[in-house]
């Protein structure tokens, strides 16, 4: 997303408080902006629904089913993502455009042909509902994959309003078709959901195929064996399965779920504060794509240009500590804003609860999942930064630490009773963004030694082959 964080530089570089605002409020719903505008979109269908005096149990078994839906595919495609878009990038610094689309494609079918087959074989073993709901369920699981998929190149165009315009289109779609078919009940909510799905995928795709020459048909190329990064693999399975651990565990746990359709629960205490905590991820993000990936990325990109250029030691070293102090004052940056955003949140606690006519206990779980967030935020700073630096094996261990802390402590704080709920979360995501800094902090103390001694080619295809997914 850095060609989007320097479109977006051009407004801060008008030094007026209106350029400033243009470009943290588009950063801000750029980065989290589509996950905002689905869930936003999934919670106004069942409002809808409930106006329209659609049985509760329907709309509950709809937002439920919807949730889960979200989570599989993301924890699926996870596997996929980042070793696709290390393809991408290399094939970008070859120069070899021509066969980007055809990869795309292979990459859609066959995120689709696997979340389907996976999907009807949970449906026949572990779902006994209408054949309506168990079709339409493996075809939303299929849309989403493929949704996942496809984000990816979306992120990267430059042409960063086409984001919002086309999420926002696909998911009124999608509020219109549910209301449309609503007389079906269940079944005509997922099928609404389902046409809106693909409608952003088909939206998607037709604003990243021009952006790349169309040559031959479909191909799998980074299928390849020596274009798979393994490492990579893991690393988006791990950190999709740990950022959803804690609410997996809390909906099968049946000390803190309930039943409502087929094998899929849901748990009524941990579901809504989180999620409102989430909404706070939104000026952090900001920060973030203006820093990690804007400001990093312009000082990584001169001083690997500098090391690859032959340039004099001097000006290496010079061009190492200006990345060394973009990544320091990024974090500093994200830990300030996203530092106020929850104090700011913290005082108005009692006050959101109250308006949404939630039950007072849920104060102090939003309050502990504030903290989480924030941690994730930052979390999610410092492993953006490994990437770039080609410290892979960091990210795997960042992530695979997050998802084992996340699982364990949630699982405690479950034994531990109430009072320790959301705790789990909060010092997993915590302890992960401080391991993450003193993995970071250790590479930077010497990167001039780091990069010109390492014993495998570190640089030849630096900026975009080289760690910058």
């Amino acid at each position: 997303m850095a060609g989007i964080g320097f479109e977006l530089r051009k407004y801060l570089d008008d030094d007026t408080f209106t350029g400033s605002i243009k470009a943290y409020g588009f950063a801000g719903l750029i980065s989290a902006g589509p996950w905002v505008l689905s869930i936003l979109g999934v919670m106004l269908i069942g409002i809808v629904a409930v106006s329209f005096a659609l049985v509760d149990d329907q709309v509950r078994q709809f937002t439920t089913s919807v949730t889960w839906l979200m989570g599989a595919s993301l924890i699926l495609t996870g596997l996929l993502q980042l070793m696709f878009t290390r393809f991408v990038a290399d094939r970008h610094f070859e120069r070899q455009f021509e066969i980007i689309n055809a990869n795309l494609f292979g990459a859609l079918i066959l995120v689709v042909v696997v979340s389907a087959l996976i999907g009807a074989t949970l449906a026949l073993t572990l779902f006994e509902e209408s054949l309506a709901y168990e079709i339409l369920m493996i075809a939303n699981f299929s849309a989403l994959s493929a949704v996942w998929i496809a984000v990816i190149f979306v992120a990267g165009l430059r042409r960063f309003k086409i984001i919002l315009w086309t999420f926002a289109v696909a998911y009124s779609i999608t509020v219109a078709m549910s209301l449309l078919f609503m007389s079906a009940g269940l079944e005509g909510l997922l099928l609404g959901l389902f046409i809106g799905h693909v409608s952003l995928v088909f939206l998607m795709v037709g604003a990243i195929v021009p952006e790349y020459p169309v040559v031959g048909g479909v191909r799998f190329d980074f299928l390849s064996l020596p274009k798979i990064h393994p490492t990579l693999i893991w690393v988006g399975f791990f950190y999709n399965l740990g950022i959803w651990a804690d609410k997996i565990i809390f909906w099968l746990h049946p000390d803190t779920s309930e039943y409502v359709i087929g094998p899929l629960r849901t748990s009524l205490i941990y579901d809504l504060p989180i999620f409102l905590a989430y909404l706070s991820i939104i000026p952090g993000m900001a920060v973030f794509l203006l820093t990690i990936e804007t400001e990093f990325a312009e000082a990584y990109e001169g001083f690997f240009a500098a090391v690859r250029g032959n340039a004099s030691l001097v000006e290496i070293e010079k061009l190492g500590n200006t990345m060394v102090v973009a990544v320091r004052e990024g974090l500093f940056q994200i830990v300030r804003v996203q530092g106020i955003t929850v104090l700011i949140l913290y005082v108005l606690g009692p006050s959101i609860v109250k308006w949404l006519e939630l039950p007072e206990k849920f104060v102090h779980l939003y309050y502990v999942d504030l903290v989480g967030v924030a941690a994730q935020v930052l979390m999610l700073a410092v492993l953006n930064v490994a990437f770039y630096l080609d410290k892979l094996r960091d990210a795997l261990a960042l992530t695979v630490f997050m998802f084992v802390t996340n699982a364990l402590f949630t699982w405690l704080s479950i034994q531990w009773g109430p009072v320790f709920f959301g705790y789990g979360f909060g010092l997993s995501m915590a302890l992960t963004a401080l391991l993450g800094v003193i993995l970071i902090g250790r590479e930077l103390d010497n990167i001039e030694f780091h990069t010109f001694m390492r014993r495998r080619k570190p640089i030849a295809g630096a900026g975009l082959s080289e760690g910058k997914l």
